[in-house]
């Protein structure tokens, strides 16, 4: 069945857009129950990054993209547990810690790239069984010339990598953990009000590592799509401020795993589209240069910000180190 120009470039901006948000969804996530306990993280940047590099490395010199994908981890959860002990033990500022993650990262994954593979930084390309390869979902080729939803389910939700099907699939289970488990039930209010979970016998800061610790897991699984899937190699910065946009879409969201998902996809279909049509004519009148395109992300990043899109009430405890009375 033959299809318009125009469907086409629907199913390609669409396949684009997923795949670009997935790494905005897992740092998302990892936001999202790092600030729900009232820890806030502007480190998810340099946890990614930190990530992008060890599994990029470990993927290349083990030649196996799953190691590769839990030396990224372990690495994020190694800023992880330093960003915890800093905010929750020493009961440090969270910003400032954060930012210090960032910088640290941008500065170690040079100098270590460097010193390793002598490329700039940069690691070797990954190829065959370093990388992740794209996953076609069962009947996709029969379904194809069914009309509409064939062309849809073939070319748009299949053929991605394994990654893509597990950010997606961590939305509804991140919704289900804090919304109907004690243990998210328990987060939420140690967000809110610790003061009062600590008098119910349950401990703070056990419940806050834990936040941190699922957080450094979800960016690390965002760097290491970052460098085996979306890309085939780590690059210098390849983060490219997506840490900083996932935090705006969290707060866009208002700290909601369904709302950040919307937010996310938004996100990803303004730099789909700044990836595919980077000098837009406007009825032959003008041209929209590349620039634009291209910034149109940070644009909306900056408006929300702003707080020209509602008005967002982060968890009354975020940022606050909890101090236990005696």
């Amino acid at each position: 069945m033959e299809h318009s120009q125009a469907f086409i470039l629907f199913l390609v901006t669409l396949n684009q857009m997923i795949t670009v948000s997935v790494v905005l969804i897992f740092a998302g996530l990892a936001g999202l129950f790092s600030e729900r306990s009232g820890i806030f993280d502007i480190g998810l940047e340099g946890k990614m990054l930190i990530s992008a590099f060890f599994a990029a490395a470990v993927s290349y010199e083990t030649g196996n993209v799953w190691i590769g994908m839990l030396g990224g981890i372990a690495a994020s959860m190694v800023f992880a547990v330093i960003h915890g002990v800093t905010s929750i033990t020493f009961r440090g500022n969270q910003l400032i810690s954060g930012v210090a993650l960032n910088f640290l990262a941008s500065g170690l994954t040079v100098v270590l790239g460097n010193a390793w593979y002598h490329k700039g930084g940069q690691t070797p390309a990954l190829s065959g069984a370093a990388r992740f390869h794209p996953i076609e979902l069962p009947f996709a080729d029969a379904l194809r010339d069914v009309p509409l939803l064939g062309p849809i389910y073939a070319d748009v939700i299949s053929g991605h990598k394994p990654l893509v099907y597990v950010a997606f699939a961590l939305v509804p289970l991140s919704w289900w953990i804090l919304f109907r488990t004690r243990f998210g039930l328990r987060l939420r209010a140690v967000g809110e009000n610790p003061a009062s979970v600590d008098t119910a016998g349950v401990s703070v800061t056990r419940l806050r590592f834990a936040a941190v610790l699922i957080a450094g897991v979800l960016c690390g699984m965002a760097g290491a799509y970052l460098s085996t899937s979306q890309g085939a190699a780590f690059g210098r910065e390849m983060t490219a401020g997506r840490g900083y946009i996932a935090l705006a879409a969290l707060i866009f969201a208002k700290w909601r795993p369904w709302y950040l998902l919307m937010a996310t996809l938004l996100f990803g279909l303004l730099e789909a589209i700044s990836n595919l049509f980077p000098n837009i004519d406007v009825f032959g009148l003008f041209t929209i240069p590349v620039q634009f395109t291209q910034a149109l992300p940070y644009i909306l990043t900056v408006v929300i910000l702003a707080g020209f899109v509602g008005k967002a009430v982060p968890p009354r405890a975020g940022g606050e180190p909890y101090v236990k009375e005696r």
